[in-house]
């Protein structure tokens, strides 16, 4: 198996890891609330969603929103602003809980009972590469049966676990030539 890629970019290609855009389209496929945080709006929208049971209250916490009740009730009556800081961590705290919430269904939808996902793999950009230094990478499709790692480091926002469960679990199925897409442009797939 070769080595993953160590300078990637010094002719001119552009990409993203693959993980990246893996963890993209599960964000896209949580819904997460559009509006930013930093409208009334969407602030408010995320509060509730943080606020509404005391399980949720509880997981709200365990992802970093400490603080008291008093001032949770205060910045959903409009009393109090929360500070740039509080702000973070509530967007933080939101998509944590979030994808906590989803990952169970996700998983299901994905795994589809064994029969797996059709995944697109959408090559690296080498528009700015010289001519004489491009590869030909083409366009892939892989059917994954399993993602239940790939799931679970998301939800966990393990970047690293991410990127292992990806590579060893996914993309080394394309063969040969996995090498090739380990940075691409998108990885696509619906669930």
């Amino acid at each position: 198996m070769p080595e993953r890629t160590k300078e990637f970019g010094k002719f001119g290609a552009q990409g993203i890891k693959g993980h990246e855009a893996v963890a993209r389209q599960l964000d896209r496929l949580a819904g997460f609330i559009a509006t930013p945080v930093t409208q009334r709006r969407g602030l408010m929208a995320r509060l509730h969603y943080l606020t509404r049971t005391d399980s949720a209250k509880a997981a709200a916490r365990r992802a970093g929103l400490t603080v008291t009740d008093r001032t949770l009730k205060a910045w959903l009556t409009g009393r109090r602003n929360p500070t740039a800081k509080n702000l973070e961590r509530i967007d933080t705290a939101y998509r944590t809980v979030r994808r906590a919430n989803v990952s169970r269904h996700l998983l299901a939808r994905l795994n589809r009972r064994g029969r797996g996902t059709r995944v697109e793999f959408h090559p690296l950009n080498q528009s700015q590469v010289p001519r004489p230094l491009q590869r030909v990478v083409d366009y892939r499709t892989l059917n994954v049966r399993r993602w239940d790692r790939i799931v679970d480091a998301w939800a966990a926002d393990d970047g690293r676990a991410l990127d292992d469960a990806w590579i060893n679990d996914v993309v080394v199925d394309l063969g040969s030539q996995w090498g090739e897409y380990e940075y691409v442009t998108n990885i696509g797939f619906a669930a």
